[in-house]
């Protein structure tokens, strides 16, 4: 495949420094990292007014939907909010160093598996500026250098973020390559960073679907990705009513554009008579729409129906699909035919049914009596998260720092030479 001979030379110089900072940040005692990071908080919190500037740039030339202009908006909560997602992942254990297995084996040998950096990530995402400062902040402690490359639609506020972060970094002595941002939008550099083999150990899409199948589709680089977030709410016929109305209001209308928004309402035959009324009441007075099957339009009527491929689209808008199931295996089965193996949710106050649900899904992540929008590195207690994982291999469910390491092994002898 042919790249662009600038991008490619760009990208190739980013990544031979990346890879030297890379040796710096590695070694560097986990003090120094959380001293960077640390120092970066405060470079947001000083620099917030030119962030917000640069974002309202960004927002100025968007003519996207209201729920992606929401992703793509800075206020001054969300920029203290990133401010302190990096000081909560100072705070967290260094993941460097850490003893995974120990074993002896009968000739003497004492064998170590331990926790170390993957090397240089590339991460691409759309929209969200903060994600920038997460994936910074992952990978910095986790001692991991990043070259970032965010949509178009944020470049101001990518560029104003970053120069806030390496402020943070040279302040605790740390290269300035070990967090860098693509210097264009221009899709031929996502071409390079997917062509990078032997540049970039791993590539992280954070973004729509076409984004994700993009990537995984081209890459010449170990991809760690996330499906749709086609996630749905179970409201078992043994459900606390009114928890079932708060859980699912707060999973499809607390934030309807993030992936772990719930996006389809399925709900018990033997409770729908009474309880879907309420339900979508509630999220009518929100702002919500419907696609309903013919079982939910029997019991309110005014719903629209639901087309052949509405029950297997990521709305990231104020809509929800609706459907009417018989039990947990009618639900399980609606999951696995729709899902994309995101995060599902049951409500119920029966302990068995729920067991049954959870052993039932493939999903990366499960709740019971909880919203959808637990799905989130910083409520796993991970500080921050560089995305969601669907995949089977290396990482399912919130990326944080554990994820962010590979190891090796350390061999301790005494002499032994091999017959």
């Amino acid at each position: 495949m042919h790249f662009d001979t600038e991008h490619t030379k760009h990208l190739r110089q980013a990544a031979t420094d990346a890879r030297a900072a890379g040796r710096v940040l590695s070694r560097a005692p986990a003090e120094r990292r959380n001293a960077a990071l640390r120092a970066m908080a405060t470079e947001l919190r000083r620099d917030a007014e030119a962030i917000l500037a640069a974002n309202a740039l960004d927002i100025a030339a968007s003519t996207a939907s209201s729920a992606f202009r929401d992703r793509l908006l800075l206020t001054p909560a969300r920029v203290e909010a990133m401010a302190k997602g990096l000081e909560e992942v100072a705070d967290l254990p260094d993941p460097l160093g850490r003893v995974l297995a120990e074993w002896t084996r009968p000739n003497g040998l004492r064998f170590q598996r331990i926790a170390t950096p993957i090397g240089v990530i590339g991460m691409i995402y759309e929209s969200r500026p903060n994600v920038g400062a997460d994936a910074s902040a992952l990978c910095l402690k986790s001692g991991n250098t990043v070259i970032l490359r965010g949509g178009s639609e944020s470049a101001n506020s990518a560029r104003a973020i970053n120069t806030s972060l390496v402020a943070g970094l040279r302040a605790a002595g740390l290269p300035d390559a070990c967090v860098q941002v693509a210097p264009t939008t221009d899709r031929a550099y996502v071409a390079a960073m997917l062509g990078g083999a032997g540049l970039i150990d791993l590539i992280i899409p954070r973004g729509g679907k076409s984004l994700v199948e993009r990537v995984q589709n081209e890459a010449r680089v170990p991809v760690l990705a996330h499906a749709e977030g086609m996630c749905h709410t179970y409201v078992h016929a043994a459900a606390d009513p009114d928890m079932a109305r708060a859980i699912v209001a707060n999973a499809k209308m607390r934030r309807t554009g993030v992936c772990g928004a719930t996006e389809t309402l399925l709900i018990d035959r033997a409770v729908a008579p009474t309880l879907l009324g309420p339900i979508i009441a509630d999220l009518r007075a929100l702002g919500c729409d419907f696609r309903a099957d013919a079982a939910a339009r029997a019991i309110v009527p005014d719903l629209t129906p639901a087309n052949d491929t509405d029950f297997d689209t990521e709305w990231l808008d104020a809509v929800m699909s609706v459907a009417v199931v018989d039990g947990v295996d009618q639900a399980v089965a609606h999951i696995a035919r729709h899902g994309s193996e995101h995060t599902d949710a049951i409500v119920t106050q029966d302990a068995d049914a729920a067991d049954r649900f959870l052993r039932g899904i493939d999903s990366s992540v499960g709740l019971w009596n909880a919203s959808t929008q637990f799905c989130d590195g910083g409520e796993f207690g991970f500080g921050a998260e560089i995305g969601i994982a669907t995949g089977r291999m290396h990482a399912r469910g919130p990326v944080g720092l554990e994820q962010l390491t590979t190891y090796r092994y350390l061999v301790v002898g005494n002499g032994q030479v091999r017959p």
